[in-house]
């Protein structure tokens, strides 16, 4: 029944392939060609006002006029303990020194949550999928999405995260692996140690739920969406292979760094945000990590490292950006989006053809 199924129908998808919102390197070009070339597009609003947002969205209509996925990341009010402050200001203050940045500023946090502008915005852009991390807001601001027109979609790590997304209304769950890179978007879940790997969680979240499941986590070719379909997903979300695509926001060094990754090239961290991650370790995560009992709750870390971050860049250096990929990082190319999509469909669609035969 590949490429079409109850999904695809509903997003008006040609194939099954979703490019993950990315929040950092995701623009509506991006998101347009992967559309255009018949899969789902995604823009990432992490951060973003409703006004930025707008503008994003906007972006993407202009370019296609075709399924588009609007990702929010979800939470709570942050508490960041002073002493570990302290203890990351200590550590970070000599490279604040080293470019000439003064003191360490105290970290800032902000409630990551649908306001009411959000809420405005969706309801006049009308986003065919409304996608969050982290879990969901309240099941009012659920159903208030929902009265936009969007499917509502989000990520799972274990079976329980999957059923209580089922519970509070989604259509669809993405069934995040351990190899996937970015945030882990556990939300029930707390050990990042005992994360599991896309094999053995869609198939099990798959049984436990009654809504589409999407596999994610170290998908990045054929061969990957292949193995997702005989686990019974019913679409993959690709991320780190869309990086390297001309229309991704990836500086060039951060471009290099990820062509010359290997499989054991990607490490979990919780020193660039304050929340686990899987990236490429760069100095920052060399020097006090990867993990930290140091780090500030998220996302106070990310703001401690932005001026340094800003700093490195224009010297031409990643040492305190952060280099989010997952454990398939190696098989990525550089090519355009629109042409790594219909490459992917048409690959998968053969070697399944083979399959058959």
């Amino acid at each position: 029944m590949w490429p079409s199924n109850a999904l695809t129908e509903r997003l008006k998808l040609k194939w099954p392939i979703i490019q993950a919102p990315m929040g950092s390197a995701s623009t509506p070009a991006l998101a347009a060609a992967v559309t255009n070339a018949g899969g789902l597009g995604g823009l990432g609003m992490w951060g973003r006002t409703a006004e930025q947002a707008a503008r994003r969205i906007a972006g993407f209509r202009q370019q296609s006029g075709g399924s588009l996925n609007v990702n929010y990341p979800i939470w709570p009010d942050p508490r960041c303990a002073p002493d570990i402050t302290e203890a990351m200001q200590r550590q970070l203050q000599p490279h604040y020194d080293a470019h000439g940045l003064g003191p360490v500023p105290e970290p800032k946090g902000v409630i990551s949550d649908l306001g009411q502008e959000q809420l405005a915005l969706l309801l006049e852009a009308k986003p065919e999928v409304v996608s969050f991390h982290f879990g969901l807001p309240s099941k009012s601001l659920v159903e208030r999405v929902r009265a936009t027109g969007a499917r509502i979609m989000s990520s799972a790590t274990t079976v329980a995260e999957a059923r209580w997304l089922e519970s509070e209304g989604c259509d669809a769950v993405i069934a995040q692996g351990f190899e996937a890179g970015g945030h882990r978007g556990m939300f029930l879940a707390t050990d990042a140690a005992s994360q599991v790997g896309t094999l053995a969680l869609v198939p099990q979240i798959v049984d436990a739920v009654k809504i589409p499941v999407i596999a994610s986590g170290g998908i990045a070719d054929a061969r990957g969406i292949v193995a997702a379909f005989a686990l019974g997903a019913s679409a993959v979300q690709i991320g780190t292979a869309y990086l390297r695509c001309p229309e991704s926001r990836v500086s060039a060094p951060a471009r290099a760094a990820l062509s010359q990754a290997l499989d054991d090239s990607t490490v979990i961290t919780n020193v660039m945000t304050g929340r686990p991650a899987r990236g490429i370790p760069n100095r920052v995560m060399r020097e006090i990590g990867p993990i930290s009992a140091d780090a500030p709750a998220f996302p106070h870390a990310a703001t401690g490292l932005a001026p340094l971050k800003a700093a490195a860049e224009k010297l031409g250096k990643v040492d305190f950006t952060n280099l989010w990929a997952g454990q398939a990082v190696r098989l990525g190319r550089d090519i355009p989006a629109a042409e790594l999509t219909r490459g992917l469909a048409g690959e998968a669609l053969a070697r399944m053809r083979q399959l058959a035969a």
